[in-house]
């Protein structure tokens, strides 16, 4: 961002002080835009990133046909239509035909659709699809549960409520034997 533009969120953020009838050249306040602005682009990071990069080849072949599953991924996002945080936990697992993924690249992957404007069910098929688009697996099983500041905060209230939703896709879908497995293994400490 060029110094010597304006920033339009900051400046939109200034605003918004004024309409809440607050004073933004109150000392408090003085930079608040402008670290508003700079946390927006934070959060929202996932719009400038997709997938193929994250993944940067990291999709090998291997003889694997067993669940592989990464657990406990926190994740932060804000709900679209709200911008507040939700942030929870994903559990993420897939069932190899011959090619794996590099295991760090589950959690980025996460992020990646997380730091977006979102509702926790889409973000969680994102995932999915996702990793079933990359590596063509025998099933792929996410499972996400988060806190909603946008239910804790305003409207309802209702505190520590936790919302969980689920994709599942191949044999996850297809086998109850195979989704029983996931959610036994993602329930153990």
């Amino acid at each position: 961002m060029n110094r010597h533009r304006k920033d339009p969120i900051a400046s939109s953020i200034h605003q918004i002080l004024r309409e809440l009838g607050e004073d933004p050249s109150r000392h408090g306040l003085l930079k608040t835009p402008q670290r508003v602005a700079k946390s927006l682009r934070d959060l929202t990071a996932g719009y400038r990133e997709d997938v193929d990069s994250t993944i940067n080849g990291a999709i090998f072949e291997e003889p694997c046909n067993e669940m592989v599953l990464v657990k406990d991924i926190t994740f932060y996002s804000l709900c679209e239509h709200h911008l507040l945080p939700f942030f929870g936990k994903a559990h993420v697992g897939y069932i190899p035909d011959r090619r794996i993924i590099g295991l760090s690249k589950i959690p980025k992957i996460v992020e990646v659709f997380s730091r977006r404007l979102q509702v926790q069910e889409r973000l969680t098929t994102q995932i999915a699809e996702a990793l079933d688009a990359k590596l063509a697996p025998k099933g792929v099983a996410v499972v996400m549960e988060a806190r909603h500041l946008c239910m804790e905060m305003r409207g309802v209230r209702s505190l520590l409520s936790p919302t969980v939703t689920s994709a599942m896709f191949g044999c996850f879908q297809k086998d109850a034997r195979t989704r029983k497995e996931f959610l036994e293994l993602i329930r153990k400490g």
